[in-house]
Parts: C-alpha cells; sequence; structure tokens
C-alpha cells in the first residue's frame, strides 16, 4: 500500500473527533497524518502514535510523547529510487530514534515545520 501513497493528511477536525478519548481537557489536535495503518497527532500539549497491531489492527498501541522530552529529530526526504521519507526522532534517555515513514504523499517539510513548532518553544 506504501508504494501507491497512501500516506495523507488527516482533517483536523476529524481526528480531534476520531482520538477525543485520548485527548486531555481542552487538548486540540493541530495536524493528524495516516501512514498506512498508523496514525501520527500533533496537538498543543504532545505528539501521539497511533501504532495498530496485528492482521485485523484492533490491537492498537498509543504512544504519548511531551515535546519536552525530545531532544532532536531529522527529516530525510525522498529520493528518485527511494520513494520514501523518514522521520526519526530521540528521546531523552534513549539513544535509538523513533522512526516513522512517510510516502511521496505527505510534505515531510510540513511535518518537519509543525514538529519544529512544538518542539522549539
Amino acid at each position: 500500500m506504501a508504494l501507491f501513497g497512501n500516506a495523507h493528511t488527516i482533517d483536523q477536525g476529524q481526528a480531534q473527533q476520531d482520538y477525543a478519548r485520548l485527548l486531555g481537557h481542552g487538548e486540540q489536535v493541530h495536524a493528524a497524518y495516516l501512514l498506512i495503518r498508523d496514525t501520527i497527532l500533533f496537538t498543543d500539549r504532545r505528539l501521539i502514535l497511533v501504532d495498530k497491531q496485528g492482521i485485523t489492527g484492533k490491537k492498537v498501541e498509543y504512544h504519548s510523547i511531551p515535546y519536552r522530552s525530545i531532544t532532536h529529530f531529522a527529516v530525510e526526504t525522498a529520493g528518485t529510487f527511494d520513494l520514501d521519507a523518514e522521520l526519526k526522532i530521540w528521546l531523552s534517555g534513549s539513544a535509538t530514534p523513533i522512526q516513522k515513514t512517510f510516502t511521496k504523499g505527505v510534505d515531510i517539510y510540513e511535518v518537519q515545520a509543525i514538529l519544529t513548532q512544538f518542539v522549539a518553544k
């Protein structure tokens, strides 16, 4: 599915509604991306990684990352032969980054700008 550009942005209002049970009182979704089966939510308080697992995707892991725990991040743009872009996020206390792959359907520069907006506060 990734080869066909299945990754895309999700409407903020729809993401706010779909993931309301995960959000704290007054927390707002500023951007959301669907990556095949997984979702990334940028809220005004944290980054939420939604990881659907298993064949059916009924088992879901919700990984909440406060922006203050992100020490640095990197983006790698898609190339001629490598059609995917990558986002790597390092958290304090961990040497290994969290990695997410984006297809050409998502503007990786936009993702980087949103992350910068919240991490560089």
